[in-house]
């Protein structure tokens, strides 16, 4: 636990929610064991959807549709978003909940290893949501960084490690060592280049919030 569970609840009391259909997806995905962001996430998403206006996002991990249904709904201004997703179980699942929200027009969802998928991808993109297996965000930082537009924002969630990340190699478990180097890697490259202005948050799992100069 980053926050105090106390302090946590007390935040998360005073979220206002969403709309019904998003507040069934993610009934749902809790019912079906699928992770999704979590509410102080959501709040955070929406504010900077609110502050940037972008028009065009890129989301590094679909799962359910979740949170693309989400950043669609809730951006002040129309917008495109491409989502992109490996586990072929959730992808027809995201694509369901895409037309239940009405908003398959709107979001793109490309199938794939996204290592593979952002190699293909041409434009820039205002905002970019990374998302994914943990342990990968490293190997998709180069195409992020070609994606992402002058002035633009990369938010990546969970990135902190439920705290572990504070930990030595040697006592994290052996099965997590990789995730934890990786994403060490990973936070030192976000707050480090030049290409970038970067934030460590503790909001829900951990995120980073990274403007390119």
């Amino acid at each position: 636990m980053i926050v105090d569970e106390r302090l946590r609840t007390f935040i998360n009391s005073l979220d206002t929610g969403n709309t019904k259909l998003l507040e069934q997806i993610e009934r749902e995905a809790v019912e079906t064991d699928v992770p999704i962001i979590r509410r102080e996430m959501q709040t955070f998403l929406k504010t900077m959807l609110a502050l940037t206006r972008p028009t065009r996002i890129l989301e590094v991990g679909t799962a359910i549709g979740f949170s693309a249904i989400l950043m669609a709904t809730y951006n002040p201004v129309d917008c495109e978003i491409v989502t992109i997703e490996n586990y072929e179980k959730r992808i027809p699942v995201a694509r369901e909940n895409f037309e239940r929200a009405g908003k398959e027009k709107q979001i793109t969802l490309l199938e794939g290893d996204a290592a593979e998928v952002l190699k293909t991808l041409t434009g820039v993109y205002d905002l970019i949501f990374m998302d994914a297996a943990k342990g990968q965000y490293i190997r998709f930082l180069p195409e992020i960084k070609r994606l992402l537009a002058s002035g633009g924002m990369l938010i990546s969630d969970n990135v902190l490690q439920e705290g572990e990340i504070l930990e030595s190699h040697f006592i994290v478990t052996r099965r997590n060592r990789t995730i934890h180097k990786r994403m060490r890697e990973y936070l030192y490259e976000l707050t480090h280049t030049e290409q970038f202005v970067t934030s460590v948050l503790p909001v829900g799992d951990g995120i980073t919030v990274s403007v390119k100069k």
